[in-house]
């Protein structure tokens, strides 16, 4: 079995506390096989271009480089997130042109790539993961890499005509021609992929999952969504609910019911309509006030751009309003948290929640939606309101499907979650929970690793002599 080397922004480096869903799937898989992670190790440090770090767990090698002030705000704040970003996430509206930051992206590229190369072997499995790497795959094998190399995409995939915003876009997105796989969430993504390298990539079909690109090099596509360590979050809820924080949440909330909703605080995830819906909920079912408390967890994020800035001030206008409008001396509707918590105390937070919303305008996944079900108790679970234009939809039907735009839609599914019956809860969960099971975290990266490695044989080694390690 070759070497697996993960390549994404972050590092998740140990006795890290910020391990999401993301980083635990991606630890999964080279536990398994054994490897090297390497990326950007989260600090920002006056020496550009610094020294890599290595660190070694078990079988998993860790290699880290820091970013400078300049290439950090350029590559990640600006291109990765104030340009990509709103663009995956079809907010074109959003998207920053500015090519000082596009420059700067395609630097930051460069310099993993050179540091990665030397570290490379013939017979590795490359694993590159998500927008900020575009362009790693392409800028390997300038160097010569020949090794098999896979992109997987954790966000949504937009339609070809809203990524024509992007300005060069073809030079960007034809970079991923290099890679032998590129994967997505959803087939939905897939074949927004494959209209877009059809329109304006140069590329030929030469298969039902294979593109062929202009210079000839033919690579498949395809859909694989993650999922998560089932039993593990049911455990991590199970022994949750003993922990003090969980118990005086419960003990606050009681006898009332607990909705819940767990989000970075972002654009994509529609948090002021959703609590605009809970608003509407109240309005539109007056007999149910006071009945459910809802609690919205938001750690902050990204607040150096200016649009998450002036998201964080109109949800806190907004919930001001709400409990200013709704509350009772005993009873505050609305819960508005900006911090973290650690991932098993969320999932024991899950456990308690009749209901959760999960109600995003546009994501890849969401892995908050699957979560939930994994914690509940399947004696008495509680009801997952689902937007339809996460990709968690396509799998989770037996949720409560919704379109987050429409308010009176989601705040009549909350009052259907919180009044539904326990024998139509318990069914509901059981088909969810037994999909969950078999569509696991280790599915996902064996489907992906597998389709990588039978993508066709690697590229012939380079004559030039370079460093193996």
């Amino acid at each position: 079995m070759s070497r697996l080397v993960v390549v994404s922004n972050r590092v998740a480096l140990p006795g890290e506390n910020r391990a999401g869903g993301m980083a635990i799937c991606l630890l999964a898989a080279l536990h398994a096989r054994g490897g090297v992670w390497f990326g950007w190790s989260g600090k920002i440090t006056s020496e550009p271009n610094g020294e890599l770090h290595h660190q070694r767990t078990g079988n998993i090698r860790f290699v880290t480089t820091n970013l400078s002030q300049c290439d950090h705000d350029d590559y990640y704040n600006g291109f990765s997130n104030r340009t990509l970003w709103p663009l995956l996430h079809s907010r074109v509206d959003l998207v920053d042109c500015d090519r000082k930051s596009r420059d700067g992206y395609l630097r930051v590229n460069r310099m993993f790539a050179g540091k990665l190369a030397p570290l490379l072997r013939d017979n590795d499995t490359l694993w590159i993961h998500d927008y900020h790497l575009i362009p790693l795959a392409s800028m390997l094998r300038e160097l010569g890499i020949g090794c098999r190399i896979g992109f997987f995409l954790h966000v949504p995939m937009p339609s070809a005509d809203l990524v024509q915003a992007l300005p060069d876009h073809r030079r960007l997105i034809c970079l991923l021609h290099a890679c032998d796989l590129v994967g997505f969430q959803t087939q939905g993504d897939v074949e927004r992929f494959r209209t877009y390298a059809l329109l304006f990539g140069g590329c030929a079909e030469a298969g039902p999952t294979e593109l062929r690109a202009a210079d000839g090099h033919g690579f498949r596509i395809g859909a694989f969504p993650i999922g998560i360590d089932t039993e593990l979050i049911a455990h991590q809820a199970a022994e949750a609910t003993r922990k003090p924080v969980v118990r005086a949440l419960g003990k606050s909330v009681m006898p009332r019911q607990l909705a819940i909703g767990v989000d970075r605080l972002d654009y994509s995830k529609g948090l002021p309509e959703r609590f605009q819906s809970f608003q509407r909920y109240l309005e539109r079912h007056p007999t149910r006030k006071g009945k459910l408390t809802f609690l919205q967890i938001a750690p902050l994020s990204r607040c150096e751009v200016t649009e998450y800035q002036t998201l964080r001030s109109q949800l806190e206008q907004i919930a001001g309003h709400l409990n200013g409008s709704h509350a009772e001396p005993d009873w505050t509707p609305l819960r508005y948290v900006n911090r973290n918590f650690t991932h098993d105390t969320l999932a024991g937070f899950y456990r308690m929640a009749r209901v959760a919303l999960v109600t995003p305008l546009r994501d890849g996944m969401n892995l908050v939606a699957k979560e939930f079900v994994a914690a509940q108790d399947g004696k008495n679970p509680g009801v997952l309101v689902l937007s339809a234009f996460a990709g968690a939809a396509c799998e989770m039907k037996e949720s409560l499907i919704v379109n987050p735009l429409d308010l009176d839609d989601v705040a009549d599914a909350i009052a259907t979650a919180s009044d539904m019956p326990l024998g139509e809860r318990v069914e509901r969960w059981h088909v969810l929970i037994n999909r969950l099971r078999e569509n696991d975290t280790g599915k996902w990266q064996r489907g992906f690793l597998h389709a990588l490695e039978a993508a066709g044989s690697p590229i012939p080694a380079p004559t030039s002599p370079r460093v193996v390690r």
